[in-house]
């Protein structure tokens, strides 16, 4: 393999005093979908929010095609082909699904290319197109994840982080995103790294996982092996 598409190397990020990531590296191939499991407040929001540009490494490099994102805002990293979709969803309820989705393709030079992002957001998310005029806060907590996911491709990242995508969902729902996820890698090529609290299901859809627990990566393999290692199994599955 040549050099990773994304890469984080020794990453310490801290909240004010707080030490969150404690010396995180991991990377993301092109083409991969890769997943962060870990319990809650292990640090997995925190390593796709200092990818982002959200928060900066105090120490470490983040890389992206072989070029720091340290010192980066958020909107250049948006530029450079980085797509977040925020655990919580982040989407705008006071605005229409349209408007959202428009909100998405802000950095798009000409209507014409925004009419085709539009196109094929419905095409992945027939239901949006349906409720295109409604207000996003009415919509379901499943279609809102739809509307959070839908706005981060109007840019047509190269890579997508996906915060939590299932939170909230129920069972069949959370199978819905699942499969968005897989049709989204196997048909767009669009890479995936994956923050999930749904252990099972992340490892199911993803090629490799790292376990992340209170800020260090503690385990990192093919996503199989780690779907049937017992640790694995007992801390994270509940089986």
């Amino acid at each position: 393999m040549g050099k990773s598409l994304l890469e984080l190397s020794d990453v310490h990020t801290y909240y004010g005093k707080i030490h969150a990531l404690k010396g995180v590296s991991l990377t993301v191939e092109e083409g991969e979908v890769v997943t962060l499991i870990g319990s809650n407040g292990a640090g997995k929001s925190t390593t796709l929010r200092t990818i982002s540009g959200l928060l900066h490494p105090k120490q470490g490099i983040v890389k992206f095609k072989g070029q720091s994102l340290n010192a980066m805002a958020p909107h250049t990293i948006v530029e450079q082909g980085i797509g977040h979709v925020p655990e919580g969803r982040g989407i705008f309820p006071a605005l229409t699904v349209l408007e959202n989705l428009e909100m998405g393709g802000f950095l798009l030079k000409s209507s014409r290319e925004l009419e085709r992002r539009l196109a094929d957001a419905f095409q992945i998310f027939p239901r949006l197109q349906e409720r295109m005029t409604q207000k996003a806060g009415t919509l379901s907590g499943g279609e809102q994840q739809m509307l959070a996911i839908g706005r981060a491709l109007m840019q047509q990242p190269r890579v997508l982080l996906l915060d939590e995508p299932s939170m909230g969902l129920a069972p069949l729902l959370v199978e819905e995103i699942f499969n968005i996820v897989r049709r989204l890698n196997r048909e767009s090529g669009t890479t995936i790294l994956l923050v999930e609290q749904n252990a099972q299901a992340a490892l199911k859809v993803a090629n490799r996982a790292y376990v992340l627990e209170t800020g260090k990566i503690t385990m990192a393999g093919a996503a199989q092996e780690l779907l049937h290692d017992p640790k694995v199994i007992q801390a994270y599955l509940g089986l």
